[in-house]
């Protein structure tokens, strides 16, 4: 049927289930009548203990206080007083400190059994049903929620389904409600919504701004997309959401507080700690595994307080309700039999476009005649669903994919429900109330009674933000929607596109440092036309990435024709971005002092994409005799980065000059490609440490015929015994390789199978090895599809004896590039380099550099998936620990009664595993993967997938449009130095290590190189200053996620008193067991507060004020920080403390110094 998108499959066929921005959330005491008794018998022994605690607390904490005075508004009545509690970071070590509730998703997954039970109508439930009396002394509140899910790209394009269907959507909304004030509706997408505004009359406008003001229309989330939350990084998700509800601030004058997420695939934790320190107070989540709804709803747990994992205070503590039922569509929400609810669809009648009922009976129209059947059946449907949550309102949504695309369409829904209220509300021996309502009007309701009616169970902890409902923490992947159909497949779907999704973020935050650092230094007219006149495109790159977010972008799963879509949009704003990064080089350096967009540039990137689905390439230096040429670095972390870095050249005889024009030692080694035949390009790769200031920048010369310095020193080859040596390229010298092949670097010596060209061991300095077992396998999967992975069996190994090796050893950079033989001789599909270096204070001489070239071209690899599996010797039981969305960790297990793809998880980062010794083997990622420990000491990665088949989600196709990529790895092994948390024992999270999180950084956030277009005669004398902007580094475990300014389109027309700046930090939580290496480099731990009035070395911060993440709220009470009164005093102060895991942003302003 045209356009009809819902990722559904053909069970129905066999009859299977198918603001006000000033709220406040109020933390109300629990109820506990035992609690309540002993206080009430020791009340004066409680009163003087506690106060000489306190104060007694106070003194040793702050000194003998001054005379004390608020820097907030009154707290409203009834809201907890938190204590501030200052913490170490060791005293956060893994979870010792952790969240106390009353359920994690890994007790419930300990305590399914995953047995699938047939529940008859509810298929993956059970029959439900109730005595009737449950609502004679509180009615039944029942909210109907009308809601169309528009996907920014799925099987069309954004732009096609904004012109075919959700602009007409919109104007269906504005129409239909204005009629009647009894209809509601919510809308989520500020893409659409953003795009309709635009093309909106002024009539049109004002009436939706009337709706908003009313109530009668919410906009929930507010986000450019529903992202998804399995792949996409947290810098990201903020990034979208901030988009999104600034657009919405600005310009209907609201701030979503109720989130409405039913479509991601499995849900994280960190979209709950990032939506709570936006301001958000409600959550709604759909897509979770059917058995851990089933758990839940035979509990009445479904409503529940999700609190993070570290939690021991409740700050983050956000409500969440979860729907019960396989779908979100018509027949799956109004009670647990959806052939019933299908007859409420009244969409479904003839004359309409979608589909009839597949369960047989199809709805009909309300009338006199029918009113009273109709309205007790679906009343007892509405009955039946209660049964399932504590209290006695209950949310009912009704829409699906794209829906009241028309007038007509709207007014059936609108006009039989009300027809079907009216019969129920009349009639109060029913106990109920049913009307239109929004996610507002239930969230209150339902607040409302449980303030009233106390739904807590016996010995409950739950919280103390809403009484009556229990605590959970953990995440909810992977998520399954029945039988072994597991979602994991798309962790790993279209992963070029992943990788370039993460490559716009880098660039996207690295140039909106450099313009906040443009108009800090000068706020001058002619300092201010570059980035002012880039305006618009950094607007659009912000939404381009804001736009890849969407739950069918990162993941992959959209048709190819809407991928190229997504490609090409990111593909023209990272050309936009590095564009002008090469321009403001010139104006940070001092170089030129007017720029405009329009100028041109004496810089381009040094590496460059030509098309948007090809793999970035290293600009070719061509140097003339007697000449040079100036590469610049932009360091956009928060340290001085000491790093081996490297430019490709067309000759070898070059040498290295830093600013000073001071020799740097240098090394020259071939540069490899993919290609049996050739494998070497004729090019040369030139490696040397760099030293880049914090946030700043560093020149270097490349220089052919400068005398006063050696020249790069050539690297070494060695050649696998067949390997032709007759393909030797100078000026290398090249020997045979004999049985054994090594590389090295004073930290660690690896070891290689010389016939398969694979890593086997570590060994260290200190005389212990650690076994690797590099293996690289693939899955035969005929069932798995862009969502789902289905394979036939396990992996098998690909890799053969004779294939081509080659080592480089070299001073700063050795070696081992593998082009290995597998069964298909003319087109294998990977090649690969391990790399170790050489480097003093260098984050990259204590990791091993993985990069596999991966090209699964042709029918050869139809129904094939890839992966990497590295077979060590740690005991890990099968627990194993992967990052969520770049922020925090999660703790995973394999389990046997759940099938391998369901013991597949998201990989957006890193994933690590921990043996009995402390012993660990950790490998980072630079984009999002799918990760597994499905054997004692195994972890192995999914790198690609190419498949034929649809999986009967909706998308209608396989994926088939792979492209030639690069995936990078950097492993990390490491002993602790003192005692650690037992993995099998401790069901918490473990935080990576000190020297794991610097690893993860300089991955995910790297150097940023610029070439001058033109060779010039080498300088006699220095002419270039580094341009170092901070005072100092910051402490190594405080990161900048953001500095940025939010209204560059504005900046101009606001004042100096308005903070038009803003800057996010977030605090690591690492493992102090775990030897803090690499810490030459830092000037500390965040211990101390840092003074953001003391931040920059030529610019003061002249105020500055505590904000939320989306930068929206300044009332900090209401986001929930344990340390709210010492965040908000960063306004008289500018000290700032962050506790480990949080995130904080600040609103500034700037001013140069001179």
């Amino acid at each position: 049927m045209p356009f009809a998108s819902s990722r559904r499959s053909n069970w129905a066929n066999s009859l299977l289930p198918s603001s006000n921005s000033k709220s406040k959330i109020l933390r109300k005491p629990r109820r506990r009548t035992n609690l309540k008794d002993f206080i009430f018998a020791n009340f004066f022994t409680i009163g003087l203990s506690i106060s000489l605690f306190f104060f007694l607390a106070v003194v040793i904490r702050f000194g003998v206080p001054n005379p004390w005075s608020s820097h907030f508004r009154a707290r409203t009545r009834g809201s907890k007083i938190r204590k501030s509690v200052t913490r170490k970071p060791n005293e956060l070590n893994d979870g010792v400190l952790g969240a106390n509730v009353d359920m994690t998703t890994k007790d419930l997954y300990d305590k399914i059994e995953f047995l699938d039970v047939d529940g008859g109508p509810w298929k993956q439930g059970w029959i439900v049903s109730y005595k009737g009396n449950e609502w004679d002394s509180e009615k039944l509140k029942v909210f109907v929620v009308p809601h169309s899910h528009n996907d920014p790209g799925w099987k069309l394009t954004v732009d096609e389904y904004y012109d075919r269907q959700s602009r007409h959507i919109l104007d269906t909304i504005v129409e239909t409600l204005s009629k009647d004030v009894r209809r509601k509706f919510i809308w989520e997408e500020m893409s659409y919504l953003e795009r309709w505004w635009r093309d909106a009359s002024d009539t049109k406008r004002e009436n939706f701004v009337n709706l908003v003001k009313n109530g009668q229309l919410e906009i929930v989330g507010g986000g450019w997309v529903m992202n998804d939350e399995a792949n996409s990084h947290f810098f990201a998700i903020i990034e979208q959401i901030t988009e999104g509800n600034m657009w919405l601030n600005d310009t209907v004058g609201v701030i979503p507080k109720n989130s409405w997420s039913i479509d991601p695939f499995g849900y994280s934790p960190t979209m709950a700690y990032l939506l709570r320190r936006m301001g958000f107070e409600n959550m709604l989540i759909q897509r979770t595994h059917y058995e851990l709804k089933k758990e839940l709803a035979l509990h009445k747990n479904l409503e529940y307080i999700w609190r993070q994992s570290w939690d021991a205070e409740e700050t983050t503590d956000i409500f969440v309700h979860m729907m019960p039922f396989y779908s979100y569509d018509v027949p799956h929400t109004c009670g647990p039999e959806p052939a019933i609810c299908c007859q409420f669809d009244f969409a479904r009648m003839r004359g309409f476009v979608y589909g009839v009922c597949p369960w047989g009976q199809n709805p009909v129209e309300t009338n006199q005649e029918n009113v009273q059947e109709r309205a007790m059946k679906l009343l007892d449907q509405y009955r039946k669903k209660s049964t399932l949550y504590r209290t006695n309102t209950l949310l009912v949504p009704l829409g699906d994919d794209f829906r009241y695309i028309s007038i007509d369409e709207a007014e059936a829904q609108f006009r039989n429900y009300q027809m079907l209220f009216d019969h129920i509300n009349s009639n109060p021996n029913l106990h109920a109330q049913v009307k239109f309502g929004t996610l507002e009007d239930y969230f209150r309701t339902l607040r409302e009674e449980a303030d009233r009616i106390n739904y807590s169970f016996p010995g409950e902890t739950g919280s103390g933000q809403v009484g009556g409902f229990p605590s959970l923490s953990g995440d909810f992947f992977t998520y399954a929607d029945r039988e072994h159909d597991y979602w994991s497949g798309y962790y790993v779907s279209r992963p070029f596109f992943k990788a370039v999704d993460r490559v716009l973020e880098q660039t996207l935050r690295a140039t909106e440092m450099m313009i906040a650092l443009l108009l800090g230094h000068c706020q001058r007219g002619q300092c201010e036309k570059l980035p002012i006149s880039f305006a618009y495109k950094l607007t659009a790159a912000r939404r381009n990435l804001a736009l890849f977010q969407h739950h069918d972008g990162v993941t992959g799963t959209a048709k190819d024709h809407v991928v190229e879509d997504y490609g090409s949009r990111m593909h023209t704003s990272l050309q936009d971005l590095q564009f002008f990064m090469s321009k403001g080089v010139e104006l940070l350096l001092g170089i030129r002092h007017e720029k405009s967009e329009l100028s041109p540039s004496q810089f381009e990137p040094e590496q460059m994409r030509s098309k948007y689905n090809v793999q970035p390439v290293h600009r070719i230096i061509t140097l003339p005799e007697g000449n040079s040429r100036m590469v610049v670095f932009f360091n956009p972390l928060e340290q001085t980065r000491e790093e081996v870095v490297m430019v490709v050249v067309k000759r070898p005889d070059v040498t290295v000059l830093d600013s000073n024009l001071t020799c740097i030692p240098s090394q020259v080694s071939p540069e490899f490609q993919h290609d049996k035949s050739k494998i070497f390009t004729g090019r040369h790769r030139v490696h040397w440490k760099a030293s880049i200031p914090a946030m700043g920048l560093q020149t270097y010369y490349i220089a052919n015929g400068f005398a006063e310095c050696e020249k790069a020193k050539p690297a070494k080859l060695q050649f696998s015994a067949k390997s032709d040596m007759s393909s030797c390229p100078g000026p290398y010298s090249c020997l045979k390789l004999g049985d054994m092949a090594e590389i090295k670097n004073r930290h660690q010596s690896l070891t290689f199978d010389v016939d398969l060209g694979l890593l086997q061991k570590i060994s260290h300095k200190d005389g212990s090895q650690d076994v690797v077992g590099e293996e690289i396998a693939m899955y035969s999967s005929s069932g798995s599809g862009a969502y789902l992975f289905k394979p036939n069996g396990e992996a098998q190994p690909i890799i053969k004896a004779g294939g081509h090796m080659v080592i480089v050893q070299g001073s700063l950079m050795q070696e081992v590039f593998s082009y290995p033989k597998t069964p298909w001789d003319t087109t294998t599909p990977i090649s690969h380099s391990t790399r170790v270096y050489n480097g003093d204070n260098t984050i990259q001489e204590y990791i091993i550099e993985k990069e596999y070239h991966v090209e699964l071209l042709g029918p050869d690899f139809n129904d094939r998936e890839l992966i990497v599996r590295y077979k060590t010797d740690v005991d890990n039981k099968r627990i194993f620990y992967s990052d969520l969305n770049g922020f925090q960790m999660s703790r995973r297990e394999t389990y046997d009664k759940i099938p391998l793809q369901g013991n597949y998880y998201p990989m957006p980062s890193v994933a690590f595993m921990q043996g009995s010794n402390g012993r660990r083997f950790a490998v980072h990622s630079r984009q999002s993967l799918g990760v597994a420990s499905l054997k004692e000491g195994w972890l192995e990665i999914m790198i690609d997938r190419r498949l034929v088949m649809d999986d009967g989600r909706g998308l209608g196709q396989g994926v088939m449009d792979n492209r030639p990529m690069n995936v990078i790895f950097h492993i990390l092994v490491e002993s602790n130095i003192s005692a650690t948390s037992d993995p099998i024992l401790n069901p918490s999270p473990l935080s990576p290590s000190f020297l794991s999180h610097r690893i993860s950084a300089h991955l995910n956030y790297p150097l940023h190189a610029f070439v001058a277009k033109q060779p010039q005669t080498t300088p006699t004398h220095p002419i270039l200053k580094p341009f170092s902007p901070l005072a100092a580094s910051l402490p190594c475990d405080l990161h900048i996620v953001n500095l940025k300014v939010p209204r560059l389109l504005r900046y101009s027309q606001q004042s100096t008193e308005s903070s038009r700046f803003a800057l996010m930090l977030h605090r690591w939580n690492w493992d102090s067991s775990y030897c803090r290496k690499a810490r030459s480099q830092c000037s500390g731990i965040s211990e101390e507060p840092v003074n953001l009035f003391s931040l920059f070395k030529e610019v003061s911060v002249v105020s500055a004020r505590s904000t939320s993440l989306n930068l929206l709220h300044e009332d900090l009470e209401m986001l929930g920080y344990a340390e709210a009164e010492q965040f908000g005093d960063v306004v008289q102060e500018g000290h700032v403390f962050i506790s480990p895991m949080e995130i904080q942003a600040y609103k500034l302003e700037l001013r140069p110094n001179n």
